[in-house]
């Protein structure tokens, strides 16, 4: 709901209005075309989590928690809009903008959230190898894994919009290759 509304989305916000509901509806779009979905793997945030145990339910699958999969902590800035965060810390959020090495006061940087979003990536390769994941998580890490299987730059963060309990698949092949087959899909809604 805040990233609605234009606020910082971290660790502190509500589920969206359209979270585990919708996820159930939209079932039939998860499991991949190549073969049946083996696990359903989300943040541990609740919003999240409440959407992988309806999306889980209704693939009749198991799920489990990542840690590595959390939103962007965005720190004092968790809950302001991006005018006021801006009003705050003008300096900083001008730098921030357009640096991902640049962390919000007390937060982490978008550098530090690749570190952890590609660690959380390579275990579930390891642990599922070739297998089919539903993975729910925030708009942060799902641009992250995107750009990592797209093997680009860290602009396409700022520059890639992904609305609440949309679907995209990335896959990650055994070779080290990957693709993105679909992005910010909504029309299950």
């Amino acid at each position: 709901l805040w990233g609605v509304l234009g606020r910082f989305p971290g660790g502190a916000t509500p589920p969206p209005p359209r979270g585990g509901g919708a996820l159930a509806v939209g079932a039939p779009f998860l499991p991949a075309p190549k073969g049946a979905t083996t696990a359903v793997v989300s943040s541990p945030l609740g919003r999240a989590r409440e959407t992988a145990v309806a999306a889980a339910a209704a693939l009749g699958v198991p799920g489990e928690v990542h840690d590595g999969l959390i939103e962007t902590d965005f720190g004092v800035w968790e809950g302001l809009t991006f005018a006021e965060a801006a009003q705050r810390d003008p300096d900083l959020h001008a730098r921030w903008i357009g640096d991902p090495a640049v962390a919000a006061p007390d937060g982490e940087s978008f550098e530090e959230v690749t570190e952890r979003v590609d660690a959380a990536r390579r275990d579930l390769l390891e642990r599922y190898p070739g297998a089919n994941l539903v993975v729910v998580s925030h708009v942060t890490p799902i641009k992250t894994l995107l750009r990592l299987a797209l093997d680009v730059g860290p602009a396409l963060l700022y520059r890639l919009h992904l609305d609440l309990a949309s679907l995209s698949i990335a896959e990650f092949y055994p070779d080290g290759g990957s693709s993105v087959r679909l992005v910010n899909d909504t029309s299950y809604l």
